[in-house]
């Protein structure tokens, strides 16, 4: 299995912080969010490659950042070419970009790189690996008007999901993705067939949204804590939840 990270982005929400550095880059609770992330991703079973698409702006930054990392050896650092929030890729853009470079034939776990969750990704695997489709982690962020912000997921009882809206006015559910997927092998081709369509290529969602009606998706749901880092009150809540965690 291969893991990508998606850390391309350019972070405006979090303006000063992220002029020069990636979102990903910065620390919670003294230690970088995607040292968390890789924290999680190297206890997975079968992973045979890990790679981390950013852009270009910040490729540097990544490669200074791998040279001190104990996990550098396992990990390949890919960039999208862009320089500006205004011309980046998307999400679902840098994830196809990834698979065609590095000619991926393998089934794929994705994990968006400003994301901090405290589930073990081998439930997941588990989880996804007994299903016919792709599969989403999902959590209940317990109230309808956060819920706003996310993709809002419901999921019939046999976990498939059967309705996805990215960011909804009026939410039908609390339940949201929390950008972590799992793609069998043969599923990938359907990432590239949605990318041709030029359509809603930032937000991942709009991809799963797309999917669910044409194929199977599961949502493993988990009740550990998450947090998404996407603006400067989320940031602060995080960096100071997980200091607690440290000292305790």
């Amino acid at each position: 299995m291969t893991l990508i990270i998606l850390a391309a982005g350019y972070a405006v929400r979090l303006q000063p912080l992220t002029l020069d550095t990636s979102k990903s880059l910065l620390p919670i609770g003294g230690k970088k969010i995607v040292d968390r992330i890789l924290e999680k991703v190297v206890k997975i079973k079968g992973v045979s490659a890990i790679y981390i698409i950013t852009n270009s702006k910040f490729f540097k930054n990544f490669s200074d950042w791998l040279k001190s990392s104990r996990h550098g050896k396992k990990i390949a650092l890919i960039c999208d070419g862009t320089t500006t929030n205004e011309t980046r890729l998307g999400a679902v853009r840098d994830l196809e970009f990834v698979i065609k470079e590095e000619f991926i034939k393998d089934d794929i776990m994705v994990v968006a790189g400003d994301n901090l969750f405290e589930f073990d990704l081998n439930d997941f695997l588990a989880f996804a690996k007994k299903k016919d489709g792709v599969s989403i982690a999902v959590h209940d962020i317990g109230a309808l008007e956060p819920a706003k912000n996310y993709g809002v997921v419901k999921v019939a009882g046999d976990d498939r999901v059967v309705d996805f809206e990215e960011k909804p006015p009026q939410p039908k559910s609390t339940l949201i993705s929390t950008g972590i997927y799992y793609f069998p092998k043969d599923k990938v081709a359907f990432i590239n067939e949605y990318v041709k369509m030029q359509n809603k290529l930032d937000a991942p969602g709009h991809y799963i949204g797309w999917l669910a009606k044409r194929d199977k998706v599961y949502g493993f749901a988990f009740s550990e804590d998450w947090y998404d880092i996407g603006n400067m009150e989320s940031y602060k809540k995080a960096d100071g939840e997980y200091l607690k965690k440290e000292n305790r």
